[in-house]
């Protein structure tokens, strides 16, 4: 198998853990029923932030670049932070949203060099 064929499986495999997770978080009362979407984002926005560095490390030709991955990433954990502030307060969940608008701006700036 090749090493992208691997990276393919373990991707799936960490889905379905997310989902397991977030499941779990409900079922201890941790969270309620609408915020196990917004968990799934944030738990694979981690994932694809370190999936994103692993593919800093071997960039391959004609495949998504590690900085495109990352901000993948931060997007998926923006919106799963945002849904779930949202029910704490809108306005944070403003806040995050702008907040990683900015961090991808600056990071694609230093990036061009």
């Amino acid at each position: 198998m090749s090493s992208e064929s691997n990276r393919n499986l373990l991707t799936i495999g960490v889905f379905i853990l997310t989902i397991v997770v977030a499941i779990l978080l409900y079922v201890a009362g941790l969270i309620n029923w609408t915020l196990i979407v917004p968990v799934v984002f944030l738990l694979l926005g981690l994932w694809f932030l370190v999936l994103g560095a692993i593919r800093m490390d071997k960039p391959a030709k004609y495949e998504r670049s590690g900085f495109s991955t990352m901000a993948l990433g931060l997007i998926a954990l923006a919106v799963g932070g945002a849904w779930f502030l949202w029910s704490i307060n809108w306005l944070y969940s403003i806040i995050v949203i702008l907040l990683v608008v900015a961090a991808l701006a600056i990071a694609a700036a230093l990036k061009r060099k």
